[in-house]
């Protein structure tokens, strides 16, 4: 990579070390420009014109989504944010007492919530499968706990805290093996790390375009797999979703478009086709490649100062670190390193129960590289830590 290129394609890089990239990473000028001038466009000549002036462009957005995660064309579906991605797969399936959802400890809060209301509506048992000697899903643990009652494997693939990669291709085998209908949640692991959805053997997966993959805020996406698009209806359905066939009837239409509404955020769309074109010619290898090295320097770093704590866990470890001080809560920790034009994010408990705060741990700061950062940004954010106090 030509690391310098990119950072210069990258109008952020100018002002800030931006290590807040599992929150929103910074957009390339060429996204940039792709949203702001279809905005200009819908402006000048309004937004249905603009729309079908830039058909293709929109289009392109499910063939570059299509090269970025190995599924065909009517397998994706085009959403707002990967929590509507999430909840229109999940709260499209349906359950019946006596079932089970089995989880990891490291799921996400939304998720976690998702299905503890499922549990009270629908007297589901919802189940986390223990960690293995590494912190990640025990694979054996899941293959033991399985069997016919299990209607959902639901796991995060990289979670929001924590550093780790759970084994997602091996938690695919456990589902296919006993027919269980497998929802993979990707949005942190989506443009950091090489995903491909027939080798993982995930039915369901969801993502978003503001995190690792660079794009706009307010976009995000679907693969619904074609053998069980059919057996799924949304949780509410519009004149895209559906066809109004009579007086009294409606026909859903086949593909995975089904779960997308109407009305829709052209500009990032095409936005986020533009994001994804750029992490294909990256290659998703080498963004890996880049990423894990450099958020290992960090936590070499972090490790080698007196009163810091590094609380990653995994046998494979992503792009995210986290971290705390001694002494130090970390939301001031992050606030320091914000005035310093360094920035960074805080996981809380509240969003990791089963995880954070099974550790005791309220709350961790959390740095997350890309591509794009150096290690000059590194050591700023090592200069900057508070000392440790007792």
């Amino acid at each position: 990579m030509d690391i310098e290129s990119l950072r210069r394609d990258t109008p952020g890089c100018a002002h800030k070390a931006h290590l807040n990239n599992a929150g929103a990473a910074l957009m390339s000028r060429r996204t940039l420009d792709a949203v702001t001038s279809h905005l200009e466009l819908e402006a000048t000549i309004g937004g249905y014109e603009a729309a079908a002036a830039a058909h293709d462009r929109i289009e392109h957005t499910y063939d570059a989504l299509v090269g970025l995660i190995g599924a065909d064309r009517d397998e994706i579906a085009f959403t707002e944010n990967a929590t509507r991605a999430w909840d229109m797969a999940f709260y499209g399936l349906r359950f019946a007492p006596g079932d089970r959802i089995l989880t990891a400890r490291a799921e996400y809060a939304s998720n976690a919530i998702a299905f503890l209301q499922t549990a009270r509506r629908h007297g589901v048992s919802v189940e986390t499968v223990p960690d293995d000697e590494h912190g990640q899903l025990d694979v054996e643990a899941l293959r033991a706990m399985t069997d016919e009652r299990v209607r959902l494997i639901a796991v995060t693939h990289v979670p929001t805290q924590s550093g780790l990669v759970n084994p997602a291709a091996e938690i695919g085998k456990v589902a296919r093996e006993f027919g269980v209908t497998y929802l993979l949640d990707a949005c942190q692991s989506v443009g950091q790390l090489p995903v491909d959805v027939a080798e993982i053997g995930c039915d369901l997966l969801t993502a978003t375009g503001r995190k690792f993959l660079r794009g706009p805020r307010g976009t995000g996406f679907l693969y619904a797999s074609r053998r069980l698009t059919e057996r799924l209806e949304p949780p509410f359905l519009d004149l895209h979703a559906a066809t109004w066939t009579g007086p009294d009837a409606y026909e859903v239409r086949p593909d995975a478009r089904r779960f997308e509404t109407w009305e829709t955020f052209y500009a990032g769309k095409i936005g986020l086709g533009v994001a994804v074109d750029t992490a294909l010619a990256l290659g998703p290898d080498a963004i890996e490649r880049r990423v894990t090295t450099l958020a290992a320097r960090l936590r070499e770093g972090l490790a080698a100062l007196p009163g810091v704590h590094v609380h990653d866990r995994g046998l494979r470890l992503s792009g995210i670190v986290s971290f705390t001080v001694d002494g130090h809560d970390s939301p001031a920790v992050a606030d320091l390193l914000r005035s310093r034009d360094v920035n960074v994010s805080v996981s809380h408990a509240t969003s990791a129960q089963w995880d954070l705060g099974a550790r005791g741990l309220p709350t961790v700061v959390r740095a997350s590289v890309h591509y794009y950062n150096t290690e000059e940004e590194l050591s700023r954010l090592l200069d900057a830590l508070p000392l440790p106090t007792v």
